[in-house]
C-alpha cells in the first residue's frame, strides 16, 4: 500500500510550485556554504549548462516576450545558482587541488597543454559576454522599460475610447489593461534585471582571477608544490571552471538580449528570419556574388568561397523560383473572388447618422462631372453648424433611391425619415414676395418654410429677378431645406459617445474642468442631456 503511494506523493510535491521553488533556493544557498562531493558539484554543473539551454530555446520559440514573463525573477534565480557553483567550485580546487570531472575534462580539452591558450579563450568569452551582449541587454532593457511606461496612457486611452465606441466588451478591455500592466512591470523588471546579467560577468572574472592567485599561493607555499605544477594544477582547474561559469552566462545573456529586442509576431524567431529572409531573395543573391568575386581574389582560397556561394546562389534561386510560382498562384484566387464579395450583413442594421435619398433624375446634382456641386453644400453647412450651434454632424451619405419619384428627395435620421421635398431639375423655384408680375410655372409649396412658390423656367428667371421675387436654383432648395432640418433636429446626433468626444477635445484645454465635472460631480449620460435640451432650445453649445 505505501509503495503506491510512494510515487502519488512525490508528484503531489512535485506540483506544489512554491515548495519546489523555496526547496530550490534553499539548496542554492546550501551549496554556497556546505562542503559538497565532487560527483553532486558534477550533476550541478550538468544542471546549469542544461538550465542555460532551456532558457536560450525557450526564448527562440516564443512569440511575444510577455509568454516569458517570469525571465526577470528566474534570471535572478539562475544567476544566483551560478555564483553558488562558482563557490563551491573554488572551495573544491582550492581545499583538494580537484573539483570533479567536468572541470578537470573541460579545463584539459580547452587548454590541450597550453595555459595560455585558455586564458586567452576565457579572457575572450568574458569580454563577449559584458562589452557586447551585456552591455546592449542593458541599454535596450533601459530604453523599453521607459518608452513602455511612456506609452501607458496611449494604450489605456485606446482602451477606453474602443470601449465607448462599442467595439470591444468589459471584459475585453480588463484583458487589455491588464497586459498592458503586464507589459509595464516586465519591461522595468528586465531593465533591473540586466544588471544582474552584467554583475555575473564582473563576478566570473573576479572570482577566476582569486581562484588563480589563491590556487598558487596555496600550492606553492602550504603543498610545496613548485610555480610550474602549482601553475599546471590550479589553473587547469581554474579555466575549466571559469570556462563552465562563462558558457551558461553567455548563453543566458543572449537569451536576454533575444527576449528583450523580441517583438511580437504570430510565430517563432526562427521562422521570422527564415520567412523575412526568403522575401528578399536579390539580396541574398548579391550576397552570393560578392562571395564569389572575393574567391577569385589572388591569394583567398577559392574552394571554400566558391561552395559557400554557390550555396547562397541556389537559394537565392529556389526563393525567387517560389515567389513566383506563388504569385502566379494567387491570381486566379483573387480574380476568382473578384466576382463574390463577402457581404457584411452586420453592416445593414447599423444605419447612417443622417442620409439623403435621391430619385435618379437628382443625381447630376451629386455629380461633380455634370457641374453638381450639393456635395460642397453640404460641406459648407456641416462647418457652418459647428461654428453656429458647437456640433459635429456626423458624415452624410447620399444615395440614389428608385422608389422615389424622379424629382422626390427624402431626408433621413438613423434610418426613419424625417422629411421629403420635390425640386425641378432645369428649373428654378420662384417664392412669391407679394404683389407685382405674374410669372407662368409649376405650382408648388416651398419645402423648408412651407411658402407658396412656382418652378419656373430658365426664360424668365432674370426678369423675375428685377421684379424683386426671390429666385432659387434646385441644389440651394435643398441645400437650405436640409440646413433647416439639421439645425432643429441636431439634438439627435448628440449621445454618449460623441458627448465624450467633445468632453475630450475639451479636456485638451481644460483638463482640470473636466475632470472635476465628470463622473465627479454628474455622469456622462446627465451631460449628454443638458446638452440635447440646449439644442432643443437652439441655444448654442459651442463654449462649453
Amino acid at each position: 500500500m505505501s509503495e503506491h503511494r510512494t510515487p502519488s506523493q512525490l508528484i503531489t510535491f512535485t506540483n506544489n510550485s512554491n515548495v519546489t521553488l523555496a526547496a530550490g533556493i534553499v539548496l542554492i544557498l546550501a551549496v554556497m556554504v556546505l562542503p559538497l562531493p565532487s560527483f553532486i558539484m558534477d550533476a550541478l554543473l550538468a544542471m546549469n549548462l542544461m538550465s542555460a539551454l532551456v532558457i536560450l530555446f525557450v526564448s527562440l520559440y516564443i512569440f511575444r516576450p510577455l509568454e516569458f514573463s517570469v525571465f526577470p525573477g528566474l534570471l535572478l534565480i539562475i544567476t544566483l545558482f551560478r555564483l553558488s557553483l562558482n563557490v563551491a567550485t573554488t572551495r573544491l580546487i582550492l581545499s583538494r587541488g580537484y573539483a570533479g570531472e567536468i572541470i578537470e575534462t573541460f579545463g584539459e580539452f580547452v587548454v590541450q597543454g597550453n595555459y595560455v591558450v585558455g586564458a586567452v579563450i576565457f579572457i575572450i568569452l568574458v569580454i563577449i559576454n559584458f562589452v557586447v551582449i551585456t552591455k546592449g541587454s542593458t541599454r535596450i532593457a533601459e530604453v523599453s522599460a521607459r518608452f513602455t511606461l511612456d506609452a501607458m496612457p496611449g494604450k489605456q486611452m485606446a482602451i477606453d475610447a474602443d470601449l465607448n465606441a462599442g467595439l470591444i466588451d468589459d471584459h475585453e478591455a480588463q484583458t487589455r489593461r491588464s497586459e498592458i500592466a503586464r507589459e509595464a512591470d516586465f519591461y522595468g523588471a528586465m531593465d533591473g534585471a540586466a544588471k544582474f546579467v552584467r554583475g555575473d560577468a564582473i563576478a566570473g572574472l573576479l572570482i577566476t582571477l582569486v581562484n588563480i592567485v589563491g590556487g598558487l599561493t596555496i600550492g606553492v607555499m602550504q603543498r610545496g608544490l613548485t610555480m610550474s605544477d602549482a601553475a599546471g594544477i590550479y589553473m587547469l582547474l581554474t579555466i575549466g571552471d571559469g570556462l563552465l561559469a562563462q558558457i551558461p552566462a553567455l548563453i543566458i545573456s543572449t537569451a536576454a538580449g533575444i527576449i528583450i529586442t523580441r517583438a511580437t509576431s504570430e510565430s517563432s524567431l526562427g521562422a521570422d528570419i527564415t520567412n523575412q529572409i526568403s522575401n528578399q531573395p536579390r539580396a541574398v543573391m548579391a550576397s552570393a556574388v560578392i562571395l564569389g568575386a572575393m574567391g577569385i581574389i589572388p591569394g583567398m582560397p577559392f574552394i571554400p568561397f566558391a561552395i559557400i556561394g554557390g550555396i547562397l546562389g541556389a537559394g537565392a534561386y529556389a526563393m525567387e523560383k517560389s515567389q513566383k510560382q506563388e504569385m502566379l498562384l494567387d491570381q486566379p484566387r483573387e480574380e476568382e473572388a473578384e466576382p463574390i464579395p463577402e457581404e457584411k450583413i452586420e453592416e445593414l442594421i447599423h444605419p447612417d447618422a443622417f442620409e439623403i435619398e435621391i430619385g435618379y433624375s437628382l443625381i447630376p446634382l451629386v455629380d461633380a462631372g455634370q457641374g453638381g456641386n450639393l456635395l460642397n453644400r453640404i460641406t459648407t453647412i456641416r462647418r457652418s453648424l459647428a461654428l453656429e450651434l458647437g456640433v459635429i454632424i456626423p458624415p452624410i451619405r447620399i444615395r440614389d433611391n428608385i422608389q422615389l419619384r424622379p424629382n422626390e428627395y427624402v431626408f433621413k435620421i438613423f434610418g426613419v425619415e424625417a422629411t421629403r421635398g420635390e425640386v425641378m431639375m432645369n428649373s428654378y423655384l420662384l417664392i412669391h414676395t407679394g404683389g407685382g408680375e405674374e410669372f407662368d410655372g409649376v405650382e408648388t409649396i416651398e419645402p423648408t418654410f412651407g411658402l407658396p412658390a412656382k418652378w419656373i423656367s430658365e426664360a424668365v428667371r432674370e426678369q423675375a429677378e428685377l421684379s424683386g421675387n426671390t429666385v432659387v436654383e434646385p441644389p440651394a432648395v435643398i441645400a437650405t431645406h436640409l440646413m433647416e432640418v439639421l439645425k432643429n433636429q441636431s439634438f439627435r446626433f448628440i449621445n454618449r459617445q460623441e458627448t465624450r468626444h467633445m468632453l475630450d477635445h475639451l479636456k485638451e484645454s481644460h483638463t482640470a474642468v473636466v475632470d472635476g465635472l465628470v463622473p465627479e460631480m454628474v455622469s456622462l449620460g446627465v451631460v449628454s442631456q443638458i446638452l440635447k435640451n440646449l439644442l432643443k432650445e437652439k441655444i448654442p453649445i459651442r463654449n462649453l
